[in-house]
């Protein structure tokens, strides 16, 4: 199967997702009896979900490590059937290297390199396309056999989300395959404990109770590591041997069998001479005088440490499996909501923790009529985020108008929002409809709304308030049901207090503010956004990129982009003109703002940025490498911005 687009793998990566889930829990406590059913169960379950042929699960010899043989296996093909096995390091030599080391490979068998003739030839002969191999272990523990997912009918992609899955399905089925073999070596351990008692080889003891003096045959002496002469008392047995943190808990269990007909049964931990802890099981009863007091204890222990042992590898891998499952679910529960916010802002890129908050807003005001106003620095895309409130409103079947009010000279606003009657002005040759009335029952997206003259900010109210307004040149008054999306780059408080921006104008805009995090705050996003605009720019430049250097993604991530996202769109656009190879090197721009002078003011430093910007392209606003480019703006912004800088070319190519 080819490498399929991004939605078909999104759905095979839920659906797979939502297996996994399952599989996690169906080995938590499952009886080892039941877990070669369960695993052939689970392989032909992934087989149908991702498209596979078959799935093979092969296990090493325990006599010749490099010996294999299928133990589990799902295939549609009726092949391969359960052989004997495989002697791997003559017939896969260059894949037994490989797994030994504990490395999973994806293969493509056409593809192998040449030091893998061998192990391609095997392959071709079972007409074998493309798999995934996955050495099994449990924990650090050595390997175990060999997972196995193959196609035959053609070759495929295996995304490395899917891989990394599989990788998870081999740790349960590792883990698995080792909690078998530990419950059959734990039934065998208990097989020859049960025929060591039949054969007296236990230890025997007993305990006078009126002089405390204890009797071992020679089994528990050396049970307890006792000399072969030595004459023991209880006492002697609690302080020398007996572990400080069990020792009231036995003299209990001695206490009530003494006084009662209940069997003595304890586990408890004894301290070698050498510092060494065993655990030992006790079970006796009590033997009593003919006047029916207690005269003896009697019993037979036995060493239960390698159970003991057991029990806690068990646990732990109980443990490992349960953590397993909860990490699982808790990605599950991750991916459906990336999936449920990719399907509702698939034009906007970034998933990072501010960017998730600032999309949880958009979901909250888009289904209202509430004005909004959207704040960020130049290039972080506020545009996109007044498109996606736009088509989340009950208002996306009507058009989302956009005006610029940074592009459009201050005597054409007013005309440009409102419209005009021909002859309203000099030149107004034909009637024009302004964008309120296009914008009727839909969206009106005011761009940089802090660059309106404040004569037209008054009007602006107006129709904001009541829905009215009057064409240039008319006296008929308008009425119109615009929802209202503002964005600016400016702090309008700050306007306000300059009086360059009307205080009632602000609140009545500022009634939901979304503040759009500028690209350095939000680092994370920034490999998503690269790799977005490396696919948006490669075809129709007829590049193909499989690689970026980890070097030039983390300068990209440290750089502070002043331009934004706009700005890192562009370099990367420069670096694909630039690009020779699939290999795709991003240089971070070099020019940065310089510092202003002490007693310069924001204006001056500002226009001097731009006119040496102006001067190192020759006046060329725009274009790969012109002024805007490099600034990190659009066109018709830099154009806004010299105009209120005062910034002119004079004949002579001086400002």
């Amino acid at each position: 199967m080819k490498a399929s687009d991004p939605n078909t793998q999104l759905k095979e990566s839920l659906r797979f997702e939502s297996l996994l889930n399952d599989i996690s829990i169906r080995f938590v406590d499952l009886p080892a009896e039941r877990i070669d059913a369960e695993i052939e169960d689970v392989q032909r379950l992934i087989c149908e979900c991702l498209s596979l042929e078959f799935s093979t699960l092969w296990q090493w010899s325990d006599e010749a490590p490099h010996f294999l043989t299928i133990t589990h296996l799902f295939s549609q093909q009726g092949w391969p059937p359960r052989t004997p096995g495989i002697d791997a390091r003559k017939e896969l030599p260059w894949l037994f290297e490989k797994l030994t080391r504990g490395e999973a490979l994806t293969i493509i068998t056409e593809e192998m390199p040449p030091e893998a003739a061998v192990d391609q030839e095997f392959r071709r002969k079972y007409n074998l396309k493309s798999s995934v191999v996955i050495p099994l272990s449990a924990g650090r523990g050595p390997l175990i056999g060999i997972l196995g997912f193959h196609c035959m009918k053609s070759e495929r992609t295996w995304p490395d989300v899917i891989v990394k899955r599989l990788h998870l399905v081999a740790q349960i089925f590792a883990n698995a395959l080792f909690r078998k073999r530990s419950d059959r070596e734990l039934r065998e351990s208990e097989a020859r404990l049960s025929m060591a008692v039949e054969a007296a080889g236990v230890g025997l003891w007993s305990l006078e109770i009126d002089t405390g003096l204890f009797w071992a045959n020679s089994q528990a002496k050396d049970i307890f590591h006792l000399p072969a002469d030595e004459t023991l008392t209880y006492q002697r047995f609690v302080d020398a041997l007996l572990h400080r943190d069990d020792r009231e808990r036995v003299s209990q269990a001695v206490q009530a069998s003494m006084q009662s007909d209940a069997d003595l049964g304890v586990e408890y931990r004894i301290v070698l001479p050498d510092g060494s802890i065993r655990w030992i099981l006790s079970k006796g009863k009590r033997r009593l005088k003919p006047t029916g007091e207690a005269a003896q204890l009697m019993g037979a222990s036995i060493d239960i440490s390698q159970r003991k042992h057991m029990e806690e590898r068990l646990r732990l891998q109980v443990e490992e499996i349960e953590g397993l499952r909860r990490k699982l679910e808790s990605e599950n529960i991750y991916l459906r909501q990336e999936i449920e916010l990719q399907h509702v802002h698939d034009e906007i890129v970034g998933r990072s923790s501010r960017m998730r908050q600032t999309l949880a807003k958009v979901e909250q005001v888009a289904r209202t009529d509430t004005t909004v106003l959207i704040e960020g620095e130049t290039g972080t895309g506020k545009e996109l985020l007044a498109m996606s409130v736009h088509r989340l409103s009950a208002r996306k079947q009507r058009p989302l108008v956009t005006v610029n009010c940074a592009s459009l000279p201050p005597t054409l606003i007013e005309s440009e929002l409102f419209g005009r009657e021909k002859g309203a002005y000099t030149g107004a040759l034909t009637r024009m409809t302004g964008r309120f009335e296009v914008a009727d029952r839909g969206t009106l997206f005011l761009d940089e709304i802090g660059e309106l003259p404040l004569d037209v900010q008054a009007k602006l109210l107006r129709v904001l308030e009541q829905g009215r307004f009057e064409r240039l040149g008319s006296n008929r008054t308008l009425q119109v049901d615009v929802r209202i999306i503002a964005a600016t780059n400016q702090n309008l408080s700050q306007q306000v207090a300059a009086g360059r921006f009307r205080k009632d104008l602000f609140y009545r805009l500022n009634v939901f503010p979304i503040t759009l995090p500028p690209l350095r705050e939000r680092a994370e996003d920034i490999p998503s956004l690269v790799w977005a605009f490396v696919r948006q720019h490669e075809k129709k430049m007829g590049k193909r990129v499989d690689h970026i250097p980890h070097k030039s993604m983390d300068n990209l991530q440290h750089y502070t982009w002043p331009g934004n996202v706009r700005e890192l769109r562009n370099v990367i656009e420069r670096a694909l003109i630039e690009c020779v190879d699939r290999t795709l090197d991003v240089r971070v721009p070099q020019a940065a703002f310089p510092e202003a002078p002490e007693g310069r003011n924001l204006e001056d430093t500002e226009r001097r940025h731009i006119l040496s910007v102006l001067k190192q392209t020759g006046w060329r606003l725009s274009g790969p490498g012109g002024a805007a480019d490099i600034l990190g703006l659009k066109r018709t912004t830099l154009h806004s911005k010299m105009k209120k800088l005062g910034i002119r070319r004079s004949p002579l190519g001086m400002p």
